[in-house]
């Protein structure tokens, strides 16, 4: 898999449209190395930028339609006319996505203007991977780009979250458009979602991301996740904040007993990861690889136990991974939860091992079939 092929994009772009693309700008999906549902509560993640992208190619127009096609759904094709109020469209569920981010940058006093555009990716979708991320950024850099107007990495992002937010309807942080936004070549992003401020951490050379797909597809993420939200903003509000970032363990610890319980291991969960979070960040720049065993470890339990999203069989996932790294492999759930990918972080020569006892083990103990899904660490959008 790895990077989009340009060349066959042109071909592609050639065959629908009858004519060159301009230009081809493209955005990372990520994996989430650990900060699992801490953004939206202004805490710390650590994603990584990786080698899966969507791409779109395009070339302007002279009038102010956006032609698309979406060569994932079919070569589907919509039309959006730019001066006219976007309206969800039933029928073509992948576009909604282009008509968000129309939206928030005409909200933005951003004029836009016609063009054609082909979409292509290869980040897998319904793994927890952040395809849809990556398509709102490639948007957002295609839809400037043709429009000659600019936007700053982070505004790309902001604008990308808001469309997701307002248009599609998930009430996502910032953190999956940040990372594709600004992702950097073999190192993690450490976000600070509060202030949006962003430390790289560089990767030590012979360490290598594992990202195992479990065979099961995420369900009920939107509703779930949605959920979680709510109840980490009723935890923030008992004391008198808007968001749990405001909350230290100390004072959620001694109101124990006032809070209900469900509320207490939301907020447990969340401000116990951002400190592990931070931890992760430290050990991986200097490759102490037994702390951020320890902290994937504990940051799965407390996905498990506290805030309630990983299944049995991701659960079953995990502990192959660590048991076949036998002390030099962290690995923990990664994304929204209820299904999806697996994340493993190990030194290259230990990465056949994990495979081979994921591929000898997993399907037989759990009648999935497991898809996996070597990654690089790599950069953030970027046009050609």
């Amino acid at each position: 898999m790895g990077e989009v092929n340009q060349q066959r994009l042109r071909e592609l772009f050639r065959n629908h449209f009858g004519h060159d693309a301009a230009s081809i700008v493209q955005a990372p999906g990520r994996v989430n190395l650990i900060g699992e549902h801490t953004d939206y509560n202004g805490g710390f993640v650590l994603p990584a930028a990786i080698n899966y992208s969507t791409c779109i190619a395009f070339s302007p127009t002279n009038n102010r339609e956006l032609h698309i096609v979406a060569e994932n759904f079919n070569a589907q094709k919509v039309v959006i006319d730019l001066d006219k109020p976007m309206q969800p469209d039933a029928d073509a569920p992948w576009s909604n996505y282009a008509r968000g981010v129309v939206q928030e940058l005409q909200k933005r006093r951003y004029r836009l203007a016609g063009g054609h555009l082909l979409i292509s990716g290869n980040v897998p979708a319904g793994a927890g991977l952040s395809s849809s991320a990556s398509l709102e950024v490639a948007l957002v850099r295609a839809l400037t780009e043709l429009s000659g107007e600019a936007i700053d990495p982070t505004n790309a992002a902001l604008v990308g979250q808001a469309a997701e937010n307002n248009f599609v309807g998930c009430n996502c942080g910032i953190m999956d458009q940040l990372i594709s936004a600004l992702g950097q070549e073999s190192s993690a992003l450490l976000i600070d979602c509060e202030d949006l401020s962003t430390r790289s951490i560089s990767i030590p050379e012979d360490w290598e991301i594992l990202i195992v797909h479990s065979g099961v597809k995420r369900g009920l993420v939107e509703s779930e996740y949605n959920q979680r939200r709510v109840q980490c903003e009723t935890a923030a509000h008992f004391f008198g904040q808007k968001e749990l970032r405001g909350v230290s363990l100390e004072q959620l610890l001694a109101a124990e007993d006032k809070l209900d319980p469900l509320s207490f291991r939301r907020a447990r969960h969340v401000l116990t990861e951002n400190e592990r979070t931070l931890t992760a960040a430290n050990a991986l720049s200097v490759g102490d690889m037994p702390t951020l065993i320890r902290v994937m470890a504990e940051s799965h339990e407390s996905m498990r136990d506290d805030f309630n999203i990983t299944t049995p069989v991701i659960d079953h996932l995990v502990e192959i991974l660590q048991q076949a790294g036998a002390g030099e492999a962290g690995a923990r759930m990664t994304g929204g939860g209820f299904g999806g990918c697996v994340v493993a972080v190990a030194p290259s020569k230990i990465i056949p091992q994990l495979v081979a006892a994921v591929e000898q083990r997993y399907e037989a103990d759990t009648g999935c079939v497991p898809r996996l899904i070597p990654a690089k660490a790599s950069r953030g959008a970027f046009a050609h």
